[in-house]
């Protein structure tokens, strides 16, 4: 039974390939007459011979371009060089973000401070922020392509880098913020858990 399918499928798949090379090679009636009738007044002294229909087929070039419709869908390249840059500084512009703020967690926690009772696993958050860049990136993937039920879809389109060049200053603000912190200079980390 399973090939039966198998072989249903096949078949469902292949048949409109074959469809579509059969009209293809069809020659229209006008032209096989034209070509009969030119090959039986011809006066050479070589035997007429039988041609297949594939072999008059006729030139691409007498045929008129075919009109494009008005909706006809236009091929946007979405992921361009700027796309690919823009998102990359987004990308490296969090990670230091993400990371210098796990170091400070680590030294804090290495060091006994009372705020930070435990240091979230490595593997939990690549998961969450690789989760929360995925998502960035998809939203601006459909920002900056086009939809056409969407009002304005224009105006949205030109201000795809919107988010990703606001947010990339942020993050890297917030990573030098996390590099300079230093442990308070009032108090020991012993002493002011005694306070």
């Amino acid at each position: 039974m399973p090939i039966v399918r198998l072989l249903f499928v096949i078949a469902v798949a292949i048949s409109p390939a074959i469809a579509k090379n059969h009209r293809i090679n069809e020659v229209p009636r006008e032209v096989r007459n034209e070509t009969s009738a030119s090959s039986a007044s011809s006066t050479s002294a070589e035997p007429s011979t039988v041609q297949s229909a594939n072999a008059y087929v006729l030139p691409a070039a007498s045929l008129p371009d075919a009109p494009t419709p008005r909706n006809a869908r236009v091929r946007v390249t979405v992921i361009d060089k700027k796309f690919i840059a823009v998102m990359a500084a987004l990308g490296g512009a969090e990670t230091l973000r993400f990371t210098t703020h796990k170091l400070v967690l680590d030294h804090e926690f290495a060091a006994g401070a009372p705020w930070v009772p435990s240091v979230p696993p490595n593997q939990h958050l690549v998961a969450k922020y690789a989760a929360i860049y995925a998502a960035e990136v998809l939203v601006t993937y459909e920002l900056k392509k086009p939809h056409s039920w969407l009002p304005g879809d224009k105006v949205i389109r030109k201000l795809w880098w919107a988010y990703p060049a606001t947010m990339a200053p942020i993050h890297i603000k917030n990573g030098i913020r996390s590099i300079r912190t230093q442990a308070p200079s009032g108090c020991p980390v012993a002493e002011c858990e005694a306070q």
